[in-house]
């Protein structure tokens, strides 16, 4: 059942199709009047602050948490957000605030700049964040696509439960794929994922103690990867394996049994693209003169542009979760 165990690192390293998945967690404190830690930042690295002092991160943030903007070509970004808030700004004048289960997918394509802010809005308590960016490589046909952005609300994302022949209960969340009897469409029209054939999945799974779960066997040769994250250990085909790892996974049915705690995980599942990869930064292309190429784009037209008044653009904290879309169409939760 496993073909490989591997510990956590930062990012997350992952099998093609898809490039890496950066895991942020952090323990943010109130927030202040501009949305940002109501803490001292003395002693951060600001502006590239990565090292976690006093339980949270700034990031590139100066002022709130996040990344403020910067390109993208050629791959896809999958965004789950567990806890707490992201506030999204780009370079086709899109935006939105979502997070507490929701998923964003872009597709750079040909080029986008956009901005991922963590807005701090809870100013008499504690702002907890979790949250998966995963990297979804494009196929040489499709790296010069239109960009596209497409919101997944917790609403609408099918939360499957599955209670095992002792009456313990997991929950498969599915971002995309098929699980049981449950079948998610990529939102994006030119992923690797659009097609069915490629077999790509994204779950998250939460497991309670004692819990045993059942991930099919698949019909193809698929790369598939389990990555424990929280719990205590879990057993595999008769492997114990503790928390903090990643799995490779054959394409049999891979039964796991769940020890004495709540246990989670995040799934990837999906038919390699087989070909070549170069990243170089924000630009993932199959050459290193396409990389080339990438760079001089971006120096000549910006990916567009920055629409925005601030490169690292939050929204009024009087606004809830919403999505404004490239052609003006808004979704307000």
């Amino acid at each position: 059942m496993i073909k490989s165990v591997e510990p956590l690192g930062f990012p997350w390293q992952t099998k093609d199709p898809f490039l890496f998945c950066a895991y942020h967690e952090d323990a943010y404190p109130k927030g202040n009047d501009q949305l940002g830690p109501d803490a001292s930042l003395e002693g951060r690295a600001i502006g590239q602050d990565f090292q976690i002092k006093d339980g949270w991160r700034m990031y590139h943030g100066e002022t709130v948490p996040g990344f403020p903007s910067h390109p993208h070509r050629g791959f896809e970004t999958v965004t789950i957000v567990q806890k707490g808030l992201v506030d999204h700004a780009d370079s086709l004048g899109a935006a939105g605030r979502f997070g507490n289960g929701d998923v964003q997918w872009m597709t750079a394509g040909k080029g986008v700049q956009h901005s991922e802010m963590f807005p701090l809005l809870n100013k008499k308590a504690d702002n907890p964040f979790l949250l998966f960016q995963i990297w979804l490589n494009l196929p040489k046909k499709s790296k010069f696509v239109e960009p596209h952005f497409a919101m997944l609300w917790n609403e609408n994302i099918p939360k499957i439960e599955v209670k095992d022949s002792n009456g313990n209960r997991s929950e498969v969340t599915v971002i995309v794929g098929s699980f049981d009897e449950t079948k998610v469409d990529s939102p994006s029209p030119s992923s690797w994922a659009s097609d069915n054939k490629n077999s790509v999945a994204i779950y998250t799974i939460k497991m309670e103690p004692n819990a045993n779960l059942n991930l099919p066997a698949t019909n193809i040769e698929l790369n598939r990867s389990l990555y424990f994250f929280k719990g205590n250990d879990i057993n595999i085909g008769g492997s114990s394996i503790s928390k903090d790892h990643s799995i490779d996974l054959s394409n049999d049915v891979i039964e796991i049994k769940n020890g004495d705690t709540e246990s989670h995980f995040l799934y990837l599942q999906g038919k390699p693209i087989n070909e070549p990869t170069v990243q170089y930064g924000p630009f993932v292309m199959n050459s290193p003169e396409e990389i080339q190429a990438a760079m001089m784009d971006y120096q000549r037209t910006q990916f567009g542009g920055w629409p925005w008044p601030k490169h690292d653009q939050v929204h009024d904290e009087s606004l809830g979760r919403f999505a404004k879309f490239a052609d003006g169409t808004e979704v307000v939760k």
